[in-house]
């Protein structure tokens, strides 16, 4: 009878370690599928082995202080029997109605939350499809079904975390177990949720994103949405930064300790909000702007490249302009009066204007080559003070400072606009591809005069960019052995240089037909 005894208070012991192991997995397991903790799931794993090794270490030292004390007690020659049931009878009578109630209980919340998880399995199943069918749209399913997994992962984890504060409720345990569980859940829920929203929002702006590029036509205002499109992923982290930063404020409200803590997240979203507004403002002012100066279609080519040099500068004043009052916003975001680091910035910026001569020198340059129409965007010219310093070819920006020219090799010159000296614009109105053909003297020239002209006619009838036929200037110079003679030809701004080439092969062809092999040599283009 003793052994039986003995045996039945060590299995009771194996059966409660049990429960608890068997509790303890079905956590981790909930844990593991959470995509709050999806990215540690090699430190879940070791932190389960840990707990399993201490209930299992436990369990045995429970064990063994069973045996021993029931040992203790059979050396000492008392009856185990009447001593088990003497403890039991010291119990109050009310205990075990409690503690049964409160297991009855138990069992019914967590059959409950079975029964609710299942449910709710099935019912987001049902929505996840449902969003999916939306707009027939399924550009976005991967983003949804991620939305849906996560959320189902997430409620289920709140479901037995709300279950086991209440089984601890109905065991009458401590109420500071109590306590700290709801803390524990509310944090849960507060990570959980602020890792999910980011979720959402981008299945929702995916859906809106594919919708919007579907209804865009040009007759609404959906066809300014391609040109700001780029800002979407620069929206989806400043919403991911506004929610995290809301979800670290709530997790420490809830901690006493570092409470005063979270009076910063309100500024941080602040500051967040006003960085992406500035950048909204700034894509839409300019968007706006080009909208404006390239709504006419029957902008002649002058008038173009007018618009297309003011862009550039608009965009670079617009830029300071918001950023700089971005930057005053966040300082009266962060309670820092912005006046006395602008005066100082003032008193500053006259000392470096008095010894940045040359900065100032550049800016005033840069001024009266857009205004005086030096020069605009798209014009092929050649400037510098000296030969070491000359650049030649398109011009693709003016700022205020510097000008880029893309040179005929591919290189991209930028030169200071106070070192710009004299400029030779090779695009205003017209120019002349001037092509130097080398004759033997024993040439008929009026036959080689009529097969160039020829060659031109040929060529302003094929070629737009040519303006006139190509029309022989006279003899240029006496060689040793050969006459050298100056061709014209008018061409559109800019084209000389190509043409030049075509004609130094149409030549080489024509000349050579008639049996004349000679070399061609180009001199430069003259306006």
């Amino acid at each position: 009878m003793n052994f039986l005894i003995i045996l039945a208070e060590v299995s009771l012991v194996i059966f409660v370690f049990f429960l608890v192991n068997w509790l303890v997995g079905k956590v981790f397991k909930l844990l593991l599928k959470n995509s709050v903790v999806k990215n540690e799931g090699r430190s879940i794993k070791t932190l389960r082995q840990n707990i399993t090794g201490l209930l299992i270490a436990t369990c045995l030292v429970l064990c063994i202080l069973i045996v021993g004390a029931n040992g203790f007690l059979l050396y000492r020659g008392a009856n185990l029997q009447q001593y088990t049931l003497l403890l039991i009878y010291r119990v109050p009578p009310g205990f075990w109605v409690t503690l049964g109630i409160g297991i009855a209980q138990s069992i019914g919340i967590l059959i409950l939350a079975a029964i609710a998880q299942k449910f709710l399995h099935r019912w987001l199943k049902v929505a996840s499809i449902r969003a999916k069918n939306i707009e027939q749209n399924t550009a976005d399913d991967k983003s949804i079904d991620t939305f849906f997994d996560n959320l189902n992962n997430i409620v289920t984890c709140g479901i037995w975390l709300w279950a086991v504060i209440c089984c601890s409720q109905f065991l009458k345990l401590p109420a500071v177990v109590s306590h700290y569980l709801y803390i524990l859940l509310r944090i849960y829920l507060i990570i959980a949720v602020g890792l999910l929203i980011p979720k959402a929002l981008t299945a929702i702006i995916d859906s809106l994103d594919a919708l919007s590029i579907r209804y865009s036509n040009p007759d609404n205002l959906l066809r300014f949405y391609d040109r700001l499109r780029h800002l979407i992923p620069f929206l989806k982290r400043c919403l991911e930064f506004v929610i995290y930063v809301c979800v670290a404020t709530l997790v420490i409200q809830q901690v006493q300790l570092i409470a005063n803590i979270a009076a910063f997240g309100s500024r941080i979203v602040k500051i967040i909000g006003i960085i992406f507004i500035s950048r909204v403002l700034f894509e839409v002012v300019y968007l706006l702007v080009e909208e404006v100066l390239f709504k006419d279609r029957n902008l002649s080519e002058i008038q173009t490249s007018r618009r297309l040099t003011l862009v550039p500068l608009i965009r670079s004043f617009l830029q300071y302009l918001v950023y700089f009052g971005a930057a005053v916003s966040i300082l009266y975001t962060l309670d820092i009066n912005p006046t006395p680091i602008l005066a100082g910035a003032g008193i500053v910026g006259i000392a470096v204007g008095f010894g940045a001569q040359t900065l100032v020198n550049d800016i005033v340059c840069g001024f009266f080559i857009l205004f005086e129409n030096y020069y605009l965007v798209g014009d092929y010219i050649q400037a510098g003070k000296s030969e070491d310093k000359i650049v030649e070819g398109i011009v693709e920006a003016i700022e205020l400072r510097t000008t880029r020219i893309r040179h005929p090799n591919g290189q991209l010159q930028i030169i200071r606009n106070g070192d710009i000296g004299s400029i030779t614009n090779y695009s205003k109105q017209y120019i002349f591809a001037v092509v130097e053909v080398s004759v033997p003297y024993d040439s008929n020239l009026a036959d080689v005069y009529k097969v160039i002209e020829e060659v031109g006619e040929e060529l302003k009838a094929n070629n737009p960019d040519v303006l006139e036929p190509t029309e022989v200037d006279g003899v240029e110079s006496l060689g040793d052995t050969n006459l050298l003679l100056r061709t014209l030809t008018k061409v559109k701004p800019g084209k000389h240089l190509q043409i030049q080439r075509v004609l130094r092969k149409i030549f080489t062809n024509a000349l050579q037909r008639e049996g004349i092999t000679i070399p061609l040599r180009v001199e430069s283009a003259e306006p």
